[in-house]
């Protein structure tokens, strides 16, 4: 069958130039000169695919791409002046196949109508397919998930892979951005040409030119040889940039010019060299504020992001884990060439399902390659995950709260009755308690919730003076018990700093009645002056140590002894 096309322009010579190629590449076309004249022609016939111009004589092509677009799959490509490359990014956006710049090169042409063929065939052979196509399968084989999110995904990636317009790739890290590179490219036309992956951020700042335009011998010293740069390794096939936020300023001005005129010069040559190349990009950073930032150019952001294709979080796919575990462990069999594939039980499964991860689709597969390690057979159980227990280690957690709030009330039953002085003891209790739990017991259970954050562990000083025996004896159980004890141990201690309080207060003169002389405020302080002076004695005037009797921080202390004008080396009670 006669494949036909329907060219629309308003110039004659142009479209009797293009009627004659296609001619010549055994292609049937009609000519149309108006907006109306082409949907009418649209509406008559049926074509196989359309090259448009996007300024006609009553109206814009823009109108034309939407309406064929928006009622069929049939491909179409649209011709644009030089310097109207706004226009064409807007074609793209609205459906459009891919763009020719004028004037009007015969090669580049033949491309264009090469690619749309290629698309034609693959829409017949899936057609004709009554079960699913080798595009749909292929797509399921190696984008695994059968989960809501990823529906949608699949479908956007079908149509992405018959267009030809840049592709930006926005996800977290870890989410799968080259394996759906790949996958546009080997589902598109171009599947027969190269993938060239490239990161970004990994070639040297000084080689980047060199890299990617290639040079000639003898351009610079070290040029021994000829080189071909990546997009001439790319032509007719797929650019895949990675980390495309961390190329400088400079390199951007260049990548940009040959993103937009599709020609590339080596360093060193004297002429350029057309190449045909389709642009897909992809990083984990937000581009949109890095262009508001200055730190990326905003005329390459938007040649490169016409499409913007955003990969979901593996915690967004939760129903996803099991058959992907599944796939990963097939892989590490294969791949280390194990007897029989490992297998999860369900408690590793549904242990897997609750966890979060931050590094998502990399992090899981990882996680099953320790977990293979460690087992020593081939079923693989919840421990062997090597995943912090959350629901145990909040219940440690829930269950030294409660003690802290019953020992609490009953410490304050236990105060005196005067209600400035049951202040003093309240306020000096809650500081004390407070510290312990967020030092003890946050930090703990921050350090454990998840294995792959780098956090700080604070070890108990080992320069413990003579004169604090009970310090001595809290660091010790504090490096040998559980959180819950180390609470309990606290609780204990508070206690004792409570009744130490009390009887403190009462050996001023104040008596039921009878208010200080010098009002609240000062009564207050001298009591505080009273009892850090007491800490800094006990503990041979070391701070460090002196707040942790205290149930304070060292900088908490050194303030309040700048507030209360106490001196490092003061001796007097």
């Amino acid at each position: 069958m006669t494949t036909t096309a329907l060219v629309v322009d308003d110039e004659v010579d142009l479209c009797r130039l293009m009627q004659i190629t296609l001619t010549k590449m055994g292609i049937k076309s009609d000519v149309a000169y108006t907006l109306s004249q082409a949907k009418s022609y649209w509406q008559e016939n049926d074509y196989d695919f359309c090259l448009t111009d996007l300024k006609l004589p009553d109206g814009s092509g823009l109108e034309l791409v939407k309406h064929i677009s928006g009622s069929s799959t049939t491909p179409i490509a649209v011709i644009t002046a030089h310097g109207s490359m706004d226009l064409a990014i807007e074609a793209l956006k609205l459906g459009a196949f891919d763009f020719v710049n004028k004037p009007l090169e015969l090669p580049r042409l033949r491309q264009l109508v090469e690619s749309a063929l290629k698309v034609i065939h693959q829409d017949n052979v899936s057609k004709s397919t009554p079960e699913r196509s080798p595009e749909q399968q292929m797509l399921d084989s190696r984008l695994i998930g059968d989960s809501a999110v990823m529906h949608p995904l699949k479908n956007t990636i079908l149509k992405l892979a018959r267009s030809q317009a840049p592709v930006f790739l926005s996800g977290a890290s870890g989410t799968g951005k080259e394996v759906v590179a790949r996958l546009i490219h080997d589902l598109s036309p171009r599947r027969d040409g190269s993938f060239v992956p490239v990161n970004c951020g990994a070639i040297p700042s000084e080689l980047m030119e060199s890299e990617f335009f290639g040079h000639k011998k003898g351009s610079f010293t070290g040029a021994v040889a000829d080189k071909q740069g990546l997009f001439q390794q790319a032509n007719g096939g797929t650019l895949f940039l990675d980390e495309v936020a961390d190329l400088p300023l400079a390199m951007q001005v260049k990548l940009l010019r040959a993103i937009q005129e599709k020609t590339v010069r080596a360093i060193g040559d004297t002429k350029e060299v057309p190449v045909d190349i389709r642009i897909l990009s992809a990083t984990h950073k937000d581009l949109n504020q890095l262009v508001q930032a200055g730190n990326f150019r905003q005329d390459l952001y938007y040649r490169i992001n016409v499409i913007e294709l955003k990969l979901p979080t593996l915690n967004a796919r939760r129903d996803d884990i099991p058959v992907l575990a599944k796939h990963f462990l097939a892989l590490i069999a294969d791949e280390w060439q194990l007897e029989s594939p490992p297998t999860l039980t369900d408690n590793a499964c549904a242990r897997l399902q609750d966890h979060d991860f931050a590094g998502n689709v990399r992090e899981l597969r990882n996680v099953l390659e320790r977990a293979v390690t460690l087992a020593e057979t081939s079923t693989i159980d919840a421990s062997h995950l090597g995943l912090p227990n959350i629901d145990s280690h909040q219940e440690v957690i829930t269950s030294a709260c409660q003690n802290i709030s019953t020992n609490k009330a009953t410490i304050s039953n236990a105060s005196v009755s005067n209600k400035s002085e049951s202040s003093v003891a309240d306020s000096i209790q809650d500081n004390a308690i407070k510290s312990k739990v967020e030092t003890d017991s946050t930090q703990q259970a921050k350090a454990n919730i998840h294995p792959y954050r780098t956090t700080t562990q604070h070890y108990p000083s080992m320069n413990t003076s003579p004169a604090s025996p009970r310090l001595a004896e809290n660091s010790e159980k504090t490096a040998d018990k559980s959180v819950a004890s180390s609470l309990d141990a606290s609780i204990n201690s508070q206690a004792d700093k409570q009744d130490s309080l009390s009887k403190s207060v009462h050996k001023e003169d104040v008596t039921a009645g009878h208010l200080p002389a010098q009002g609240l405020e000062h009564y207050l302080q001298e009591q505080e002056r009273r009892l850090i002076i007491t800490a800094l004695k006990q503990t041979n005037w070391n701070k460090t140590q002196a707040a942790e009797l205290l149930g304070t921080t060292f900088r908490s202390l050194r303030y309040r002894m700048t507030k209360l004008e106490i001196a490092e080396d003061q001796s007097e009670s």
